[in-house]
């Protein structure tokens, strides 16, 4: 007994003195050896009704859905002129996909010999080094600026958080032809080098992000929110006027680049709504009728109106859950004690991201995708140090994510079953 006793301690002690990319690159394989179960499982039951249809595979999955928007970008670039419907309506076409990963996957493929094997290996591994950054947020760096409110997890809550992430309902976008997991490696090394104070990388960093998914402008409110908040604590953590400088400058930048496809789009195709006139393009499928130009808030509002009409519960009914909504992750974002030790920065990031999508989004099934940003809250559930609790957490993970890759995969045959 003494001796199992001793030889299982030794090995606690010999995994928490590997390398922490070994540690993570383990678990997260770990993670992506179920999802591939999952995905497997889906492939089979995907029967007539389904969008891949019967005798899918695993591969038919991997580069479905958007994934070829992605490829159809690569191969024929952006139109010229935009098509339309037979309405005469602007109808869905690639400027509602950034080039990044396209081309990023394209490029990639040379070496592969296929394009989809390319976009999946990007996703994989951007996914494995987003775990690694998600890691280094969540741990306080080797010298922490003075008064910064970084989090301060020990190594095993970060770990914890780490593997909850990597096993989460979405974790599937790490291994399908996405660009999620490469937006989320450019926004996790972002937001620790504002953790961290160091703001040189931050000019290449704002571009990609910019140019791989949208989701720039909540990066920009974030940056004004956070020099704000800086300003008001200058007392407690000295605000130079180099940093001020750097606020600004990266401030202004994200907006520019959140703006910048917009302008591309409409010099390219003689037409200054283009791109948005795409994106609404895609709100049709479920408002029929829908207004032409974007007017901000109006998609939830819209969306409320929708889902609760269709549920039965009346508009007047959903109005009033998406205030109690927004005031309950306000509420939750400034009290709730475990968010609260995730530091300010990245609470900050969470409302930011949130906001932005409150003002630009209309909520159909492709929200829980979209909510992938938001995923250091991650560290948050993870605080908690009940062996029970975090368990129960992991579970409901891979409850989440068999459920969500089985409607959307294996199933995929209605009008809320679309990543």
């Amino acid at each position: 007994m003494a001796d199992g006793l001793l030889t299982e301690r030794t090995d606690k002690r010999h995994w928490r003195t590997l390398p922490v990319a070994v540690r993570i690159a383990v678990l997260y394989l770990g993670a992506r050896v179920v999802t591939t179960g999952f995905l497997l499982l889906a492939a089979s039951l995907s029967g007539v009704g389904s969008r891949f249809g019967p005798g899918a595979g695993i591969g038919d999955l991997m580069v479905g859905w958007d994934a070829q928007w992605y490829w159809f970008t690569a191969v024929n670039g952006y139109p010229v002129t935009l098509p339309l419907t037979g309405t005469g309506a602007v109808a869905e076409n690639q400027w509602a996909f950034m080039p990044v990963y396209a081309y990023l996957s394209a490029a990639l493929g040379t070496v592969f010999g296929s394009w989809g094997t390319a976009a999946v290996v990007i996703s994989l591994v951007a996914g494995y080094l987003a775990c690694l950054v998600f890691y280094r947020m969540l741990r306080p760096a080797g010298s922490q600026h003075p008064g910064g409110p970084q989090p301060a997890l020990d190594q095993q809550t970060a770990t914890w958080a780490v593997v909850f992430f990597a096993s989460a309902p979405l974790a599937a976008m790490f291994q399908v032809g996405y660009a999620e997991s490469l937006f989320l490696l450019w926004l996790f090394l972002a937001l620790l080098l504002v953790q961290r104070r160091r703001y040189g990388w931050l000019y290449l960093l704002v571009p990609l992000m910019g140019f791989t998914r949208p989701g720039v402008l909540a990066f920009a409110l974030f940056l004004g929110l956070f020099g704000i908040s800086r300003w008001i604590r200058r007392r407690v953590e000295p605000l130079r006027g180099r940093e001020i400088v750097h606020i600004v400058a990266l401030g202004g930048l994200s907006v520019v680049v959140g703006f910048a496809w917009q302008v591309i789009a409409g010099v390219v195709t003689g037409d200054t709504g283009a791109y948005l006139a795409t994106e609404l393009a895609w709100r049709r499928n479920w408002l029929t009728g829908a207004d032409s130009a974007f007017v901000p808030f109006d998609g939830f509002l819209r969306g409320a109106a929708f889902w609760f009409g269709s549920w039965g519960w009346g508009v007047g009914t959903g109005y009033v859950v998406l205030a109690a909504s927004v005031i309950g992750v306000a509420a939750l974002l400034i009290f709730e004690p475990h968010v609260r030790r995730l530091g300010l920065e990245l609470r900050l990031w969470i409302a930011s991201y949130l906001g932005y999508l409150l003002v630009v989004f209309f909520p159909q099934s492709s929200i829980f995708r979209l909510l992938l940003p938001i995923s250091p809250l991650w560290g948050a559930a993870a605080m908690p140090r009940s062996l029970i609790w975090r368990v129960g957490v992991l579970a409901a993970c891979l409850l989440g994510q068999w459920w969500w890759i089985y409607n959307m995969y294996a199933l995929g045959n209605t009008y809320w079953q679309i990543p």
